[in-house]
């Protein structure tokens, strides 16, 4: 599995594909598969995020998890902290789609 994530070029919080849009909540990323450098190609010139890249990625219960350990730090937030995790589809996160 493959996810495309960024950061927004406004706020700067990481965001992720979602097959049409851009969400700050990895469970609702999308699977690019063999069409993640075209979709990149795409989103780098619509300048939607900033630095767009291709991770590589496991499917679980909870829905997509990057498969390293730095990716997961930025879907999830801090290890040593779980007060200050970004929570699955957490309201006040503002669930915003760029």
């Amino acid at each position: 599995m493959k996810l495309l994530t960024g950061n927004d070029l406004k706020s700067g919080a990481v965001t992720w594909w979602t097959g049409s849009d851009w969400s700050i909540h990895v469970e609702h990323a999308a699977d690019v598969g063999e069409h993640g450098e075209s979709i990149l190609q795409a989103e780098e010139g619509a300048r939607r995020v900033n630095a767009p890249y291709i991770i590589d990625a496991v499917d679980t219960a909870e829905g997509p998890r990057p498969a390293h350990i730095k990716e997961r730090v930025r879907a999830l937030g801090p290890t040593v902290r779980p007060d200050l995790t970004l929570k699955p589809a957490d309201p006040d996160a503002g669930d915003w789609v760029i």
